[in-house]
């Protein structure tokens, strides 16, 4: 489980094949960082596969390929890093569990250095879990939704995420990680097996179509 607030930029150091999977080598700072332990890359969580100083190897899937923006990855492409909440740890974002629902395409960007709108496209059968005002979590990054219309959200970024994230560098066309509010999920399946309506949960705002 993560928070969404990017702890570090790591650098992509190489890119192999394992049968249908691909294995990354990332270059980090992190140390002690242990075998089988967990660690979001770009939102996806990954498994540590092995760590030295300096950087630290992640496999990624045929599923996680096909669903993520890790099947464009190269090597000296930078990605976000967290790694797995402790839970003692401050909930400073909100609870992001890695597993990515699918990439969404960037419409437009709005704004300079202070403040820059960014408006997203979701993939089909996601918008209804995201509400104004709600949490979605993007390349890993945890941020709050000031408005959807349709398919079409949009997030405001301020100075320290435009400093610390790369979605200062994101430009329309471009396509990056989406992860909806998971507490969404459960409460629509919760609802709806207790013989709720869509349109109950559409006006109590867990869903939208």
């Amino acid at each position: 489980m993560f928070t969404g607030l990017v702890q570090e930029l790591g650098t992509i150091r190489s890119v192999t094949a394992r049968g249908s999977a691909r294995i990354y080598l990332i270059a980090a700072s992190y140390t002690g960082l242990e075998l089988g332990e967990s660690i979001a890359c770009d939102g996806v969580c990954l498994t540590v596969e092995r760590s030295e100083p300096g950087a630290f190897q992640v496999a990624a899937g045929e599923e996680t390929i096909r669903k993520t923006t890790f099947r464009g990855r190269a090597p000296g492409n930078r990605v976000h890093l967290e790694r797995a909440l402790r839970l003692s740890d401050r909930l400073g974002g909100h609870l992001v569990t890695g597993h990515v629902d699918g990439t969404a395409k960037i419409r437009s960007v709005h704004g300079g250095p202070q403040f820059t709108r960014i408006d997203v496209e979701l993939p089909e059968g996601l918008a209804r879990y995201v509400v104004e005002k709600g949490s979605i979590c993007m390349d890993g990054v945890s941020l709050t939704v000031n408005g959807i219309e349709g398919d079409v959200f949009h997030v405001g970024l301020v100075p320290h995420t435009l400093a610390v994230t790369n979605l200062g560098a994101l430009r329309p066309g471009d396509v990056v990680n989406v992860e909806v509010d998971v507490l969404a999920r459960y409460v629509e399946k919760l609802l709806g097996r207790e013989g709720l309506q869509l349109d109950t949960l559409r006006a109590a705002g867990f869903v939208r179509e």
